[in-house]
């Protein structure tokens, strides 16, 4: 079976770290601008629902997800609601809910990056003022320059 063992652990570790980072996104400023080094997309403005529609649904997925997870642990049993969990000795134990509980928060802070992403992204379109000239604040651009480069 391919999910079981190693290669589940591994791609497991491996897609959540790639989506932990695409978290960072939304408080880092290559989530709103493609960082420059990448081929034909760099210094492009990332479209504001390219980003908060996957970060919703990835943040409602973990919401549901982590806090029913432990409900089943703590009633032993597993996701699929099967008698049966792992066992642990008293410092595993420890070790376990201390490292894995803070998941359940994960959902809602990643919501709470979203909300805050999309008002930042949107207000920002609706508060900008109209230039003066016609040829308005883009005249003062080289071209192939954006306005927020730095």
């Amino acid at each position: 079976m391919v999910w079981d063992g190693p290669v589940y652990v591994i791609t497991l570790s491996i897609v959540s770290e790639l989506l932990a980072l695409l978290t960072v996104g939304l408080v880092a400023v290559w989530g709103e601008v493609v960082p420059r080094w990448v081929p034909g997309l760099g210094g492009r403005r990332i479209p504001v629902l390219a980003a908060v529609v996957p970060a919703a649904i990835g943040a409602t997925i973990c919401t549901v997800l982590w806090p029913y997870a432990f409900l089943m642990l703590v009633l032993g049993r597993k996701l699929n609601g099967d008698l049966g969990v792992m066992q642990f000795s008293d410092w595993q134990a420890v070790a376990f809910w201390g490292t894995y509980l803070p998941l359940v928060l994960w959902g809602p802070l990643v919501w709470i990056c979203t909300v805050h992403y999309w008002r930042r992204r949107t207000s920002a379109r609706r508060s900008t003022p109209a230039p003066a000239d016609p040829a308005g604040a883009e005249s003062l651009v080289r071209p192939g320059h954006d306005l927020h480069d730095h």
